[in-house]
């Protein structure tokens, strides 16, 4: 089967875009068929819902949560994919409903995806409170854990434009991780049950992302929840939605996740570790954050009455404005760039910078620029010739 046309075909396309609240959402879950069960679980320091989505009847369960950080939606928008698919008349909905027991939180944190923010509404970043339980939204994840107790968790999330995979001069659109357990970052048997279903999910990717697909850190914090409950004999897998070319809304990248998420399934129920699953696992190229979203490259400017070429860098920053989510470009670096990669690269040619009667980039100002008064630069990008 082609997972790509079917996650095309299962898209909903109502909730498109970075801004993704629980307000959106529901419509589309209490619409779910009578297969599914949605019930609320929990609330948020603001007292929003959240809801929890219960669908099959099989031995193998696993639990799935999105937005544990509110900014980080690309996940959620696979997730509603996922679940448009197991609604449909579909053999895979047949499969799932015999062998696996889905429990899937598809917001964790509504008051962040409302604010669009990482944090929480007490500013604290859920991903780092996992052992200390501190916040409202934390103590309903562990709860869900110590009711179900999973036989595998899917911690899905977003990463920034700035990664690539290593030697591959590529932005890593979908990483994985199979989280530590021990500072030492030793590899078990929990560990390896990750690594074998990650292993999966990559073979299917890699026929239509090849070389976009990273290998996250995998440094020990027992307060990131990935961590805790690797250490508490729980395989767990880590989801990093990240960048593709010029999909900043990541209405593409959304069809990877869902493959992602129907690869892993399957490889869990194929539950078949082999011995080489470590040596693949660790050819999966790191993450590297060494991309920015603009490089300009020999620029002219004037500096203490010198010309000089140089190059710079301009990354976006997102705001929430009118309901919609903005990009905004400001300068980010000046200098040496021999090791970066922009995902859109312009060359100046020796013309001259020019910015608010000023002839040379600041950093922390807007990319709107001049290059020889005649090429304009408005956010970031090119806008005559």
């Amino acid at each position: 089967m082609n997972l790509l046309d079917i996650a095309k075909q299962n898209l909903v396309s109502e909730i498109q875009g970075r801004y993704v609240t629980l307000e959106m959402i529901f419509p589309f879950l209490n619409n779910l068929n009578s297969d599914f069960k949605l019930e609320v679980v929990g609330q948020s320091v603001l007292e929003k819902d959240i809801p929890l989505v219960t669908f099959g009847r099989g031995s193998k369960k696993i639990l799935m949560w999105s937005q544990m950080h509110g900014n980080e939606s690309t996940t959620t928008k696979g997730l509603l994919d996922f679940l448009h698919y197991l609604n449909s008349d579909s053999s895979f909905n047949l499969y799932i409903k015999e062998n696996f027991t889905l429990y899937m939180v598809p917001i964790l944190n509504p008051d962040g995806a409302e604010a669009y923010t990482r944090v929480n509404a007490n500013q604290v970043d859920l991903n780092r409170d996992a052992f200390n339980l501190t916040q409202p939204e934390s103590k309903v994840l562990r709860r869900l854990v110590e009711q179900i107790q999973p036989d595998y968790c899917f911690n899905l999330h977003d990463q920034r434009t700035i990664f690539g995979t290593i030697g591959t001069q590529k932005p890593a659109t979908m990483s994985f991780l199979a989280p530590a357990y021990n500072e030492s970052r030793e590899f078990n048997e929990v560990r390896m049950k990750a690594i074998h279903a990650i292993n999966g999910i990559f073979d299917s990717l890699k026929e239509v992302i090849p070389d976009q697909i990273g290998r996250f850190d995998d440094s020990f914090n027992i307060n990131c929840i990935g961590d805790y409950l690797t250490a508490q004999q729980i395989p767990t897998i880590l989801f990093e939605a990240g960048h593709f070319q010029y999909d900043y809304e990541r209405d593409i990248v959304r069809n990877f996740v869902f493959i992602a998420l129907i690869s892993a399934i399957y490889t869990i129920n194929e539950n078949v570790i082999v011995n080489n699953d470590l040596e693949k696992y660790l050819t999966i190229p790191q993450n590297s954050p060494y991309f920015f979203d603009f490089i300009y490259k020999n620029v002219q400017i004037i500096e203490n009455n010198q010309k000089k070429i140089i190059n710079f860098a301009a990354q976006y920053s997102e705001l929430l404005k009118d309901g919609k989510v903005i990009f905004e470009a400001k300068i980010a670096k000046i200098g040496d760039l021999e090791e970066n990669i922009g995902h859109y690269e312009f060359d100046g040619f020796d013309k001259l910078f020019s910015a608010e009667n000023v002839n040379y980039p600041k950093i922390g100002a807007k990319a709107d620029f001049l290059l020889n008064n005649l090429l304009k630069f408005c956010n970031g990008l090119k806008i005559n010739d």
